[in-house]
This record gives structure tokens, C-alpha cells and sequence, in this order.
């Protein structure tokens, strides 16, 4: 996807034993989708973090979705299994989807594992990338690029960097199912 471009119709099913689709956060005033797994310790180092975004966030009407596309086959951590087990783990906040099929995580443009998506009130992409400068080191983080994103959004102002880089571990992609 490039900024700017509206989010496409979804259903993907839940840790929660539920299934979502990116209607169900149509009352929200702007959506995050996080694209992460269980095994990538990238993304295991960014998992306090993704809930303390989510609880901050909440009353300011933001929607907060983790997608995990990789292929449990090759990677069996990622299992749904394993995604379940995680999330009751954790306490999350916030639905963890599993998009077996890779059809999200292939639409969104996603290469890495964690890697944000951000759409404002139209739906429309409005960054995408990282989270900070400092996975490894969450106390050493100088640069907060997903949450001064989130905050331009929330009030309705143009991101002035609207993409960064991800940093982490490549998206497992099933084989035959690569993008080009």
C-alpha cells in the first residue's frame, strides 16, 4: 500500500475465538494494525510496548488490531496455537489475528515482523513502518515515530514523516506465496 491509499475488506479470526473484520472498528477514529509474530525477537521486544499504546490510546478513540501473517509451517511458534497461548499470556489488549492465508499482510505491503499500518478516520494509510528507534532498548528510545504519528492523526493533521523503515524480521511467507 502507499500513504494515502484506503484500507481494504478483511475477516480474519481472533485469539478471542472471534473473528474480525475491518468494518468492526468503523466507530473508531483512526485504526492501527500491527503486523508481528510469536518467534521474531523483534517483535517479542515490542509486545509491552504494543500494549501500552493501546491502553495510552483507548479514550482517544483508537482501534488497535496485531495481525500475524507468517507461516506456521516453517516457523511453528507461530502457530494459532501459539498466538492463543501469547495472547492469554500477555493480557492483550487488543485482538491478535491470524492471517493464515497471507492475504492481509500481502495487500498491506508488509516485510517485516513488527511493522505498523496506520489509517485515520477515511481509512486512508497514514503512516507506515516503524515503531521508535530502539527495539532492543525500550529506555533508550529517542525517536517515537508510530506514537507522534498516532498523535498528528488523532488530531487530524498531515504526518510530517508519514513512513520509516521497519526494523525486524522478514515476514515468513508460505512458499509460492511471496510478493513480487
Amino acid at each position: 500500500m502507499n500513504i494515502g491509499d484506503k484500507l481494504f475488506k478483511f475477516t480474519l479470526p481472533s485469539t478471542d475465538g472471534k473473528k474480525y473484520t475491518n468494518f468492526d472498528f468503523a466507530d473508531k477514529y483512526a485504526l492501527l494494525i500491527i503486523v508481528t509474530c510469536n518467534h521474531c525477537p523483534y517483535a517479542r521486544a515490542y509486545w509491552n510496548r504494543f500494549q501500552e499504546l493501546a491502553k495510552k490510546y483507548e479514550e482517544d478513540n483508537l482501534a488497535m488490531i496485531a495481525i500475524n501473517p507468517n507461516d506456521a509451517k516453517t516457523y511453528p511458534a507461530d502457530d494459532f496455537d501459539g498466538m492463543v497461548s501469547l495472547a492469554n499470556q500477555l493480557k492483550l489488549a487488543f485482538p491478535y489475528l491470524y492471517d493464515e492465508r497471507q492475504s492481509v499482510a500481502k495487500k498491506l505491503g508488509a516485510t517485516r515482523t513488527p511493522e505498523a499500518f496506520l489509517f485515520n478516520n477515511k481509512r486512508e494509510l497514514v503512516y507506515q513502518g516503524a515503531i521508535d528507534d530502539n527495539w532492543e532498548h525500550e529506555q533508550l528510545v529517542t525517536r517515537v515515530h508510530l506514537e507522534d504519528a498516532i498523535e498528528y492523526c488523532l488530531d487530524g493533521l498531515e504526518i510530517d514523516y508519514p513512513e520509516f523503515p521497519a526494523v525486524g524480521c522478514s515476514v515468513k511467507w508460505k512458499e509460492g506465496n511471496q510478493p513480487i
